[in-house]
C-alpha cells in the first residue's frame, strides 16, 4: 500500500514527505478499522481508497488559499484530513453534524498527532466563529446554492469557496445567487480515476456587509 500510494502521488505530480505519506496510510488504516463498525464510507478496497479518498482530496491542493480553512460536511475527513497533512502550516476546521463521524475525526487527530485540525460537531448554519475562513471546502455535501446560503456567514471578506463536484454542474451554476461571483470551474485530472471531477471556485463575500 505504501508503494502504491507513493507511485500514485508521483503520477499525479503531488510531492509529499515520507512522514506525510506514512500518516496518510495510517489515516486510511484507521478509516478501514472504524468502517467495519460505523460504516463511514462505501469504499472498502484499499487501492480504491487511495484513489477515491486521498488523490481526489489532494487534487484541489493548488487552489487552497489562505491559512484558515473550513471543511463543511467533512464526514470521514475528506478532503480535510489529506489536505491538512499536505499543508501543516494551515489550520483546518472539520465540521460535521454526525456525532459518530466527529468521534472518528477526533480519534484521527489523537493517533496521528495532528496539531492543525479542529473538529466541530454542529450543523453549519448553526456554527458561529469570530475568525472567518479564508477558504471553505465541500465535497459532495449539498447543491451549490444551498451550500452558499448556509455557510456565507463563515467566509472571510476576501475568502473563497472551493466546491468539489463530479460532472460539470451546469444546472447548479445557473442557480448561483447574484451576490456571489463565479470565479471559474476547473476540470480536475486525476490519474487512476476513470470519472469526471470538477472544482467550482466562487468568490468572496460580494454582498454588502
Amino acid at each position: 500500500m505504501k508503494n502504491y500510494l507513493h507511485d500514485m502521488l508521483a503520477a499525479n505530480q503531488i510531492l509529499l514527505t515520507d512522514e506525510i505519506e506514512a500518516k496518510l496510510i495510517a489515516y486510511l488504516d484507521l478509516l478501514h478499522q472504524w468502517n467495519k463498525v460505523f460504516n463511514l464510507t462505501a469504499i472498502r478496497d484499499e487501492k480504491q481508497s487511495i484513489v477515491l479518498h486521498v488523490l481526489d482530496s489532494l487534487s484541489i491542493h493548488e487552489y487552497v488559499g489562505g491559512t484558515h480553512i473550513l471543511d463543511v460536511g467533512s464526514g470521514a475527513g475528506l478532503p480535510g484530513i489529506p489536505l491538512a497533512l499536505a499543508f501543516p502550516d494551515k489550520q483546518f476546521v472539520l465540521l460535521d453534524s454526525n456525532s459518530k463521524k466527529t468521534r472518528f475525526l477526533r480519534q484521527v487527530m489523537y493517533e496521528l498527532n495532528l496539531k492543525n485540525i479542529d473538529v466541530v460537531h454542529a450543523r453549519c448554519e448553526q456554527f458561529q466563529t469570530e475568525k472567518k475562513f479564508d477558504t471553505i471546502l465541500s465535497r459532495a455535501f449539498a447543491s451549490i446554492k444551498v451550500m452558499l446560503e448556509i455557510t456565507q456567514h463563515l467566509l472571510a471578506q476576501q475568502g473563497q469557496f472551493l466546491l468539489m463536484k463530479g460532472v460539470y454542474p451546469e444546472d447548479e451554476i445557473r442557480e448561483i445567487p447574484d451576490k456571489f461571483k463565479l470565479l471559474g470551474v476547473q476540470r480536475l485530472e486525476i490519474k487512476g480515476l476513470d470519472a469526471q471531477r470538477h472544482l467550482v471556485l466562487i468568490g468572496a463575500n460580494t454582498w454588502e456587509k
